[in-house]
């Protein structure tokens, strides 16, 4: 997940965005005032229909399967991962679309143990699911701080991104001009929240599925025309242009490295596969649906959906491959972050032509709305769990009124966009890859398994949920911390410093089994004794839906 999303940070993108886009500045400025005005309308729209809780975290329960499904595609495909796979792609060829599929890949743990029997379990949040047949405070309190430090670290890396790719595709070079573009998205994205709750981002974040898949889709149509729809030709014109021949085409251009890199990947791709089942902003997203078979529609929406836009991502990474040197396409950003904005140029004609300039407009704007739909769904996702989870069920012990929870929602989403845009401000010449990584590996250490037990085993006990979510939760950080990630390396965070003691950049590979191993462990070590009554209960009302809020 790192490489992908490396553009969070990355100063480079400057240097493209002001040189290739000052001329076509008011084409872009126009398109950002569009989305940012259009779905603020939205927003306002759908926050006159917000009248309760069930309004404000679920929407209502009022979305179809495939409205869902449309919003979990938004909520997933980030512009950092739309922009990095490309540049993946067109500078390690095969070993760069193994990200495409690891994504898409990720969506069937999510659609065969967790999307059904969650939205039957729960009721707003993953803590809900928990607490049902373990000790309410202790429990929610776990699943509560678990879901803040995923989305806060999540939302940094779109935040930092944000600031990045709007200020200097603006022209804006300044470290004041640029602070105040982090503090506009952030201001954007509290009201999307607080104003429309999930009703407003939901609707935010279809629009910007259908804008990310019609842009990519013009890009694709456009590359495939230049080499007749003939994918072997494109192919072939990229590995040649690459300079590495035949090797572009086959795995161990990137990760045959060493053994180390053999590793990383595999840790990588167990993080990526199974965090994205834990990710707080998805799971939410289960809960907007009015049964749990529209749940399961919307995964397999979302699966078609994702699905369509990675294997576009085929034609943005080997056309900007065969299209482009890698020399100028590293020039412009080392880690290949600006490829895809350089191959709509390129396709419409070149810098100087207009058709150039309007695909370059129309990527820098995709890019910019996906990542107000992301920080938005983030930022509901944290807000909701400290409202619900925090607020309503551990400092009011479940005697807070619906109007109170949902008023605590929405200061806390003021309170979590104000850190975001505080940590966004103070982080921004920091490689924030870390903490995308560090964000899926929390996901899959803690959230995973004590999801997967609680549903799934039925002498999962308080203790265990407890050992689980703290365990993995420090593990996660404690590896990224002393790993390459945070020192010992140019694009680490603290460059002057080394004491990356753990050699792989994602500690997935050690972090995701240690949380299995603490909750079992937790568990039969307890002296509490499971519920069984509960957790059949449980487990009928997951399989079938029964007694399901």
């Amino acid at each position: 997940m790192s490489l992908t999303h490396q553009l969070a940070a990355s100063p480079a993108v400057s240097q493209f965005a002001a040189g290739d886009a000052s001329e076509h500045r008011p084409l872009i400025i126009t398109l950002f005032s569009v989305f940012v005005v259009g779905t603020l309308a939205i927003t306002v729209w759908a926050g006159r229909k917000t009248k309760d809780a069930t309004d404000f975290y679920a929407g209502g329960r009022s979305f179809t399967g495939f409205q869902n499904g449309l919003a979990i595609s938004g909520d997933y495909m980030s512009a950092a991962s739309f922009l990095g796979i490309a540049g993946a792609i067109a500078l390690s060829g095969y070993d760069g679309f193994l990200y495409s599929i690891g994504f898409l890949v990720a969506w069937l743990v999510a659609l065969l143990l967790v999307a059904e029997p969650l939205r039957n379990s729960g009721r707003y949040t993953m803590g809900d699911v928990l607490a049902y047949r373990m000790r309410q405070r202790p429990v929610r309190t776990a699943a509560g701080v678990s879901t803040i430090i995923v989305s806060i670290f999540y939302l940094l890396a779109q935040m930092v991104g944000a600031g990045a790719l709007v200020a200097l595709l603006l022209g804006i070079t300044g470290e004041t001009g640029k602070n105040l573009i982090v503090v506009f998205v952030g201001v954007v994205m509290i009201l999307y929240v607080t104003i429309g709750g999930m009703k407003g981002t939901t609707w935010v974040q279809m629009i910007k599925a259908c804008l990310l898949i019609g842009g990519t889709l013009i890009i694709t149509v456009l590359v495939f025309h230049k080499y007749n729809y003939n994918l072997s030709t494109l192919l072939s014109e990229a590995a040649e242009n690459s300079g590495k021949g035949a090797a572009f085409l086959e795995p161990g251009l990137k990760y045959g490295i060493s053994t180390t890199s053999k590793i990383d990947f595999i840790s990588l791709g167990i993080a990526l596969v199974l965090g994205t089942a834990g990710l707080p902003h998805i799971l939410i997203r289960f809960y907007t649906v009015p049964t749990a078979k529209a749940a399961r529609k919307s995964v397999n929406w979302a699966i078609g959906i994702i699905g369509v836009f990675y294997l576009m991502t085929i034609a943005l990474g080997f056309g900007a491959a065969a299209m482009l040197t890698p020399k100028e396409i590293t020039d412009k950003n080392p880690a290949g972050n600006t490829a895809a904005p350089q191959l709509a140029e390129a396709i419409g004609g070149g810098s100087d032509s207009t058709g150039g300039a309007i695909l370059l407009a129309l990527i820098s704007a995709v890019a910019f709305a996906t990542i107000l739909a992301v920080v938005a769904g983030l930022t509901l996702a944290s807000s909701s769990s400290f409202a619900h989870d925090l607020y309503a069920n551990v400092i009011r012990k479940g005697q807070a009124t619906e109007k109170e929870e949902v008023g605590a929602a929405r200061i806390s989403a003021v309170v979590i966009g104000g850190v975001a845009i505080g940590l966004g401000i103070f982080a921004g010449k920091l490689n924030v890859a870390g903490l995308v990584a560090l964000a899926f590996a929390v996901a899959a250490s803690a959230n995973l398994p004590t999801i997967l037990y609680s549903l799934f085993w039925k002498r999962f006990t308080t203790q265990g949920a407890l050992w689980s979510i703290y365990g993995g939760l420090i593990s996660s950080v404690g590896l990224v911390f002393f790993s390459p990630v945070v020192s010992g390396k140019e694009t680490s965070m603290f460059t002057d410093w080394d004491f990356d003691f753990f050699p792989l950049e994602n500690p997935g590979l050690i972090s995701i089994p240690l949380g299995f191993l603490l909750g079992w462990l937790g568990s039969i070590l307890s002296k509490e004794e499971p519920d069984a009554k509960k957790y059949a209960e449980l487990e009928v009302r997951s399989m079938t839906g029964y007694g399901a809020h």
